[in-house]
């Protein structure tokens, strides 16, 4: 699978555009000026390691935190998202952890994964209703931010590949007709 066809499949699970594609598809440019705070310190890679896993927890299947999601924001927002963007998701975290205190009474790495879900849930609603009035001037909202890099994150790395989805090493055999039955996982090539 090459980069512009996972992007598109990572598009259409998070249903739009997802900010930095164009770095993404052209190939990042480490050394542009970053905004301060990045690189991310080892805690913030943990945290966004949790809100990823909140994001997509592990079931049978292994979660973003076993895909190490955190490290692969961490690397996205340095050397592919432009300042604004950067400051934008940089911002971000900082909100989801007030809104945590808001919500819940302490911040995000001590809630319960009740409490972690019902604000990812809360932040999701926020962004999906942001998204609808947005203008297209209008910066991204930080959680929708987050959502994209995990979403990307997990399904591109090779848990997520190989485990989530089916997988076959390529190259192999084109086979156009493949029988599909109902529940049978996505395929990752």
């Amino acid at each position: 699978m090459n980069r512009r066809e996972a992007l598109s499949r990572v598009a259409v699970l998070v249903g739009g555009s997802i900010v930095g594609a164009e770095f993404f598809l052209s190939g990042c440019k480490p050394g542009d000026k970053a905004a301060a705070g990045l690189p991310l310190s080892a805690e913030d890679m943990a945290y966004l390691d949790e809100i990823a896993e909140t994001i997509l927890p592990a079931t049978s299947t292994p979660g973003a935190k076993d895909a190490k999601v955190g490290a692969f924001m961490n690397t996205m927002v340095t050397d592919c998202y432009e300042e604004k963007d950067q400051k934008i998701f940089l911002e971000g975290m900082g909100k989801l952890n007030a809104a945590c205190s808001k919500m819940h009474g302490h911040d995000f790495m001590k809630a319960t994964p009740e409490h972690r879900k019902e604000l990812l849930t809360a932040l999701d609603k926020e962004a999906k209703d942001y998204q609808k009035s947005k203008k297209p001037e209008d910066p991204a909202h930080y959680f929708s931010l987050m959502k994209q890099l995990t979403l990307l994150g997990f399904f591109t790395s090779e848990v997520g590949a190989t485990k989530a989805l089916r997988y076959i090493a390529v190259p192999g055999k084109y086979e156009g007709c493949i029988p599909y039955k109902k529940g049978d996982k996505a395929w990752a090539t």
